[in-house]
C-alpha cells in the first residue's frame, strides 16, 4: 500500500480560525439538508470551523481548494450509543445468543479486571475506529467508571482523538467501585465540559429497570433531579419489554421524560410507551444489528414503530464485542431487516407494503442522529452556520463506480475504506485514506499489551477463586 499524500500545511492551521478558508468542489454534494438535497457538481465552502456555503460556482476567493471530482462530500455519521471502553475485546463473544451471555462475560467477568489506562485505550481505539469509518460524532455510553479516574480515562481519550465526543457516565453494572457516581458528574461537568458548545459534550446514562443490576442504575427521579441540575442530557439504555414500557409511562406521568431524553433500542415496547415517548419529545437510538444478532426481546429493531409515532431515530453500535465496528453496517441492516418485515406482513394480501428507503437510513445515520443527541443545530447536514462535520468518499473506485444515486452509493456500496478524508470542526481527522497523526503501529502495540495486562489479572482472579 503507497503511503498517503501528507496534509496540505494550510489544512494544518487551526480550524477556528476564522481566516481559513477551504473550498471543496467538484463533486457530488450529499447535503441531507431537506431544502437542499442532492448537488451534482457542487461546492462546500468551508470558513473556520463552520460550513459558510454550499452551491455551485462557489468563488474561491483565496481558499484552498480541494479537488472532489470523483467523490461525494456529506455529512459525518452519528453514532448514538457505542460502549467505547471495550474495544480491546472486539468480537470476544461473536455467536453470544442473549444479554445474558453478554452480562456474564463482558461485564460480570472482564469489565472489572479494566484499569483507567485500559479505558482510555479502548475509548480511544473505538473513537479513531468511528472516525476511521466517518463516524464524526460519537457518543460513548460509558458504564465502567469505577472510579473518577476511570471516568477521566474515558473523557480524555475522547479528546484526545478529536471527535465530537458525547461521554454518557455510567457506574459499572456489576463488581467493586468507589461509589462515586452519580455525585462525580458535576467535577466532570465543572472540569470538561462546562458548556455545551465545543465538541465534547457531557450526559447522565442510566438504565430503564433495576432488572439488569438492581436500583442504583434504574432511572427515576432522584437521576433525573441530578441530570436536572446539571442541565445534561440523560441516555437510557436496555429500553426493551414491559417492564421498561411501564417505566417509561411512569416517567411520562412523573415529568420525567422530555427532548433531553434518549431512550435506546426500544424493542417490544408498549404503544402506550411508544406514546409517551412521542408526547413528551424523547429521543429514540436503534441498535439494528445489537437487537437482531444478539436477540434483545423479540429481536426487532422497532423503526417502524418510531416512525408510526413521528419518531426519526438515531442508529448505533452498541457493543463491539459482539458486533460491527461501522455505520454502513448498521444502515444495510436496518434497511434490510425493514423491508423483510414489510413484504412479509403483506405477502398473500392486496395491501402495499411500506418500505423505507436508503435516504431514510442515511438520515437515521446523520441528521436524525444529531437530534437524537441534541446536536442538530451544529451537525448532521451540510447546512451553511453549522460545523464542518463531512466525509469525503471515492465514488471511482471498484466498489462504487460507476456513480448513478449517490444515497444508494453510501448505504449501499461504500465502506471505510472508500472514505478519504474526514473533517470534524473544520479540522482534517483522515486525509487521503489515513488518519491524521495516528501511529497505528504504537496503537496496534499498546492495544495487544492492554489484552495482555487484562487477560493476566483475569488468571489471577481465577486463581484466587479456587
Amino acid at each position: 500500500m503507497s503511503p498517503a499524500t501528507p496534509l496540505p500545511d494550510a489544512l494544518r492551521r487551526p480550524a477556528a480560525d476564522p481566516d481559513r478558508r477551504v473550498l471543496l468542489t467538484g463533486g457530488t454534494v450529499v447535503t441531507m439538508d431537506p431544502r437542499t438535497g442532492v448537488l451534482d457538481r457542487g461546492d462546500v465552502l468551508l470558513r473556520g470551523d463552520r460550513i459558510a456555503a454550499v452551491g455551485h460556482g462557489l468563488p474561491s476567493d483565496g481558499a484552498l481548494v480541494v479537488d472532489t471530482t470523483g467523490s461525494i462530500v456529506a455529512p459525518g455519521l452519528v453514532d448514538t450509543h457505542r460502549h467505547a471502553w471495550q474495544a480491546q475485546m472486539r468480537r470476544t463473544i461473536p455467536d453470544v445468543d442473549d444479554l445474558a451471555g453478554y452480562l456474564r462475560s463482558t461485564l460480570v467477568r472482564v469489565a472489572p479486571a479494566y484499569t483507567p489506562e485500559d479505558v482510555h485505550l479502548g475509548t480511544r481505539l473505538a473513537a479513531l475506529t468511528a472516525l476511521d469509518g466517518g463516524i464524526t460524532t460519537m457518543l460513548d455510553f460509558s458504564h465502567n467508571s469505577r472510579s473518577g479516574a476511570h471516568a477521566d480515562a474515558a473523557i480524555t481519550a475522547l479528546a484526545d482523538t478529536g471527535i465530537r465526543g458525547v461521554h454518557a457516565s455510567m457506574a459499572p453494572h456489576f463488581g467493586e467501585w468507589e461509589g462515586q457516581w452519580p455525585r462525580d458528574l458535576e467535577r466532570l461537568r465543572s472540569t470538561y465540559a462546562p458548556t455545551d458548545d465545543g465538541l465534547l459534550t457531557l450526559r447522565l446514562a442510566a438504565l430503564a429497570t433495576p432488572d439488569v443490576a438492581g436500583a442504583r442504575l434504574a432511572y427515576g427521579a432522584e437521576l433525573a433531579r441530578v441530570a436536572g441540575d446539571l442541565d445534561i442530557g440523560v441516555s437510557l439504555d436496555a429500553v426493551f419489554g414491559p417492564a421498561a414500557s411501564d417505566a417509561v409511562v411512569s416517567w411520562g406521568r412523573q415529568g420525567l421524560l422530555g427532548p433531553h431524553v434518549e431512550a435506546i433500542h426500544c424493542t417490544a415496547l408498549s404503544p402506550e410507551a411508544w406514546a409517551a415517548l412521542r408526547d413528551h419529545g424523547a429521543t429514540v437510538s436503534l441498535a439494528p444489528t445489537s437487537d437482531a444478532q444478539i436477540g434483545l426481546e423479540d429481536a426487532v429493531p422497532p423503526v417502524d414503530e418510531a416512525l408510526a409515532h413521528g419518531i426519526r431515530p438515531g442508529l448505533s453500535v452498541d457493543v463491539e464485542v459482539a458486533l460491527a465496528s461501522d455505520m454502513f453496517t448498521q444502515m444495510r441492516a436496518l434497511l434490510t431487516i425493514q423491508r423483510m418485515r414489510a413484504v412479509h406482513a403483506a405477502y398473500g394480501t392486496s395491501e402495499e407494503p411500506s418500505r423505507i428507503t436508503t435516504r431514510d437510513v442515511l438520515d437515521f445515520a446523520t441528521l436524525a442522529g444529531a437530534r437524537t443527541l441534541r446536536l442538530d443545530d451544529r451537525t448532521g447536514s451540510l447546512t451553511p452556520g453549522k460545523q464542518a462535520d463531512l466525509i469525503v468518499v471515492d465514488a471511482e473506485a471498484v466498489n462504487t463506480m460507476p456513480l448513478h444515486d449517490a444515497v444508494g452509493t453510501l448505504v449501499l456500496g461504500a465502506d471505510r475504506a472508500n472514505i478519504t478524508s474526514v473533517w470534524v470542526a473544520g479540522r482534517v481527522r483522515k486525509w487521503d485514506g489515513a488518519l491524521v497523526d495516528v501511529d497505528v503501529d504504537a496503537l496496534r502495540s499498546s492495544v495487544h499489551n492492554s489484552v495482555a495486562a487484562i487477560a493476566a489479572r483475569l488468571a489471577d482472579a481465577d486463581a484466587r477463586d479456587r
